[in-house]
């Protein structure tokens, strides 16, 4: 079991320095894992913004996702998609439009692996079978050990690794379009949704007759609001396991650290705490430590394990930040928007823990008034900035208003520091 250094320092600064919107009850056909769902409260389609979702069940923390079978070294694989890069495929195919994905392989051919489909020069899941490149191992065990206080954890180990040459974003032979298409089970069943032999961490249920899958969502926040997204895919090993996603290394590879909205990028930004407010609840509570103390993160998520279903429901999640948002009004902001986030981790100065200030953040460009300030730092003392740290989380959803814009503009002095003018 391994921590890397950058979530160690984390850890030790944390140390130092110590819902939603009239939801639809209705009943509905069990999800793939054999659960009912009689009366469990449904999110109204025109809250999600991945339109080819089924459903999402906010009883259940779970999105059901069309599934798409491909092969890959031999292997029948099974997979969604959520993102294109472009828009028009992304219309055609019911998914998030995500411009940046355009730029994913600068610098890093890796980072797209090129398929290849049974009827070419078609859209991905309409072409017939996909045969992958690189596929992810679920095989392995997840290992979280809560440390004394939650995080840092003693120690840790991803339930899934990429092999070199997987990535969970792809380009379709003979295509300049990016998927984002993540790898969910592999093999011709039975599917193991309760220790996750043969499926990612956060199925939770499978169906290839049905053609379904049913996610684990994770709950956040966006330009002030509430959102639910998914997460696949992750550069960092304790990163990935507190996000029960692959250990992809390889993204990090991606272009570039501080490069929202700048030409070239794939990137977004995404923030997180180590040291925010505990808790059953967020708000106030939110943040690393709050959802390994309060989210049940040390165990195995399924459906069969109610009291993690029910931490989660309340709000055990981390609830990250993230900068954009589809939905924005602003269309330069909204093309902002990527399934690929620059992690920044932000640690509460001992001054702001001490007032009370260490509450949950909703607001991508407030944190960046208090890092201003000084009140919110990296890890060590240094200015907020990206921990180096690349995450595949597509937005999935919001659960009270629609994210339409920041809540304050971005800050001047920021901007220019961070070497952007949005």
């Amino acid at each position: 079991m391994t921590r890397t250094p950058y979530l160690t320092r984390a850890a030790a600064a944390s140390a130092a320095a110590l819902a939603l919107a009239l939801p639809i009850a209705v009943p509905r056909p069990t999800l793939a894992g054999g659960i009912s769902q009689q009366s469990d409260q449904y999110l109204p389609v025109s809250k999600i913004t991945i339109k080819s979702a089924l459903r999402v069940n906010l009883t259940r923390n779970v999105a059901t996702l069309p599934l798409h079978r491909g092969v890959g070294g031999g292997t029948t694989v099974w997979y969604v998609i959520t993102d294109a890069s472009d828009a028009d495929v992304a219309h055609q195919l019911g998914l998030n439009v995500a411009p940046p994905l355009a730029n994913i392989t600068n610098g890093c051919p890796g980072c797209a692996q090129e398929v290849t489909a049974a009827t070419p020069h078609t859209l991905l899941g309409r072409g017939g079978t996909v045969a992958f490149q690189g596929l992810p191992n679920f095989s392995l065990r997840r290992v979280l050990v809560p440390g004394p206080t939650g995080f840092p954890p003693l120690g840790a180990a991803p339930g899934a690794m990429g092999d070199l040459h997987y990535s969970p974003f792809v380009r379709v032979q003979g295509s300049p379009v990016v998927y984002n298409a993540p790898i969910v089970a592999t093999g011709n069943g039975p599917f193991d949704v309760t220790h996750h032999t043969n499926t990612q961490d956060r199925v939770l249920g499978i169906d290839t007759k049905r053609m379904t899958v049913d996610l684990l969502f994770v709950r956040g926040f966006g330009d002030g609001q509430p959102i639910l997204y998914l997460s696949f895919a992750d550069s960092d090993v304790l990163s990935a396991v507190i996000e029960r996603s692959d250990f992809t290394p390889g993204l990090s590879l991606s272009p570039f650290a501080n490069g929202e909205g700048l030409p070239g990028s794939a990137r977004a930004e995404i923030f997180t705490f180590t040291n925010a407010r505990t808790g059953v609840s967020s708000p106030p509570a939110q943040g690393l430590t709050h959802v390994i103390v309060d989210g049940h993160n040390a165990e195995d998520e399924n459906l069969q394990n109610t009291a993690a279903q029910e931490a989660l429901r309340r709000g055990g999640d981390a609830h990250n930040i993230f900068s954009v948002f589809p939905t924005l009004r602003d269309p330069a902001l909204a093309r902002r928007y990527s399934p690929l986030w620059d992690l920044q981790i932000g640690v509460w100065s001992s001054a702001a823990v001490a007032q009370g200030l260490n509450v949950a953040q909703t607001d991508a460009n407030v944190i960046r008034r208090l890092a201003i300030r000084g009140l919110v730092t990296s890890p060590g003392g240094t200015p907020l900035a990206p921990a180096g740290i690349v995450i595949d989380c597509p937005a999935l959803a919001f659960t009270d208003k629609m994210p339409v814009a920041p809540q304050i503009p971005r800050a001047i002095s920021f901007s220019r520091r961070k070497g952007r003018s949005g």
